[in-house]
């Protein structure tokens, strides 16, 4: 079940007011949402452009320009949830339709993915490039996709190809391909000024996803560990695999500890491999993703970076 966002977790009003998307089509209803927004980001927009994507929706409501990014637009009645925000990215725009007064500081927790989520590329994929197996790796990765063998067992599969890499090779991955993903920075700083815990979890390596977590200045991050012997990849990892399953553990287990309630809890993923963990938060946020993940998530970014959701989720002025 696709994930829903109430005004009770995200921001005020009655907890009793019905979520937009549970009226999605329901053009004959005759109530109004006045507790929600309708805000939208498109920062890539000069602003003839950011003009174009207002003009082309007539929704009514109090419009307030975002300075350089978009606009946030109060409904005062019911759209079709479905048809605005389609619209809205047939103009190359991202957008959400929110609680009114939606904040970020009403998370108390933040789950992310690593690979093509936080950071642009996927690290096997490079490694293998550089044992000279890319090819044999992408194989065994489809089989994945199309079902034939289960996440476990194509990661070891694909590790087992890696047995002789030298680790100055992951050095080379991180030094010369490694980027962060557009606005990753910016929300891991603005979480950490609103007093957010930061998780990351992986079910890459945690060669990358330790010095992804000391530069993004992430509270905490889990992935597989690479076996290394005499300065190789032996080809096997250490302890169990984190899979799908283990990312929605981790996510529970931090939660509970920190005393969070669901609604608190938002997950951002692109693959598969994050639908667990992102069914398992208040919030999901499909991050540049496939159309599986799109589809099961409460939000989805599809042009912008990670900094839109300081636009959905504004930080608290300090």
């Amino acid at each position: 079940m696709k994930p829903t966002m109430t005004p009770s977790s995200l921001g005020p009003g009655d907890s009793s007011h019905p979520n937009p998307s549970d009226h999605a089509g329901n053009s004959g209803a005759s109530s109004d949402w006045v507790d929600f927004e309708l805000v939208i980001h498109c920062p890539q927009l000069d602003e003839a452009a950011r003009a174009e994507v207002l003009a082309q929706l007539d929704v009514g409501g109090q419009r307030v320009l975002i300075a350089d990014t978009g606009a946030r637009i109060a409904l005062s009645a019911r759209n079709d949830e479905s048809a605005l925000i389609d619209r809205v990215r047939a103009a190359g725009a991202d957008a959400a339709l929110l609680p009114a007064g939606a904040r970020l500081e009403q998370f108390g927790l933040i789950v992310m993915d690593m690979d093509s989520t936080m950071i642009t590329i996927e690290c096997i994929d490079e490694l293998a490039h550089h044992a000279g197996v890319k090819s044999q790796v992408a194989a065994i990765t489809e089989r994945s996709m199309r079902g034939e063998i289960d996440f476990s067992a194509s990661l070891k599969e694909r590790v087992g190809l890696l047995a002789g890499l030298p680790e100055h090779s992951l050095q080379r991955v991180f030094d010369d391909r490694l980027a962060f993903s557009p606005g990753a920075q910016a929300l891991i700083d603005a979480a950490r000024a609103q007093g957010v815990h930061t998780l990351l979890v992986s079910g890459g390596f945690t060669w990358f996803t330790e010095r992804v977590r000391a530069h993004l200045g992430i509270d905490e991050a889990y992935g597989n560990e690479l076996e290394l012997t005499n300065g190789s990849l032996t080809g096997r990892l250490l302890g169990s695999v984190l899979d799908g399953a283990a990312k929605a553990a981790h996510l529970r287990a931090c939660a509970e500890r920190l005393g969070l309630a669901r609604e608190r809890v938002m997950a951002i993923g692109d693959g598969a491999n994050d639908l667990a963990m992102m069914a398992a938060a208040g919030v999901s946020v499909a991050y540049h993703a496939k159309p599986k993940v799109r589809a099961a998530a409460s939000l989805s970014i599809e042009t912008g970076g990670l900094d839109t959701l300081l636009s959905w989720f504004p930080p608290r002025p300090q």
